[in-house]
């Protein structure tokens, strides 16, 4: 039996907010809404969807699934981030390799990469 990603899904409480924020940082657009509670945006160039569902209750804490961006321009990248809206949580540099957590407007964790 052999499994394929169909898409990576957020859950949310405003799942509409969230699904536009994503699709204006990836260059996206919503391509689906199933009555405010579901959201599906596609990501240009990519084989994969990212999805936007409404919960009632988010699971608290770290979420256990993020997003790996890579950016040309790591540190131009992370200001127009957070002037949309995402908080810079933590910076890493390991070995000349550098990368940014950041949370979305939810407190989703992503994090992103100069290019490699």
């Amino acid at each position: 039996m052999t499994l394929t990603l169909g898409m990576i899904t957020f859950d949310s409480a405003e799942p509409g907010p969230l699904a536009a924020w994503w699709a204006e940082r990836v260059g996206g657009r919503i391509e689906q809404e199933n009555d405010g509670w579901f959201y599906m945006v596609e990501v240009p160039g990519a084989a994969h969807k990212l999805a936007f569902q409404k919960v009632p209750d988010p699971t608290p804490g770290k979420n256990r699934v993020h997003l790996d961006l890579i950016a040309e321009d790591l540190d131009a990248e992370v200001a127009e981030l957070t002037a949309a809206g995402a908080q810079e949580y933590e910076r890493h540099d390991m070995d000349g390799f550098r990368w940014v957590t950041l949370t979305d407007p939810d407190g989703n964790r992503f994090c992103v990469s100069g290019s490699h």
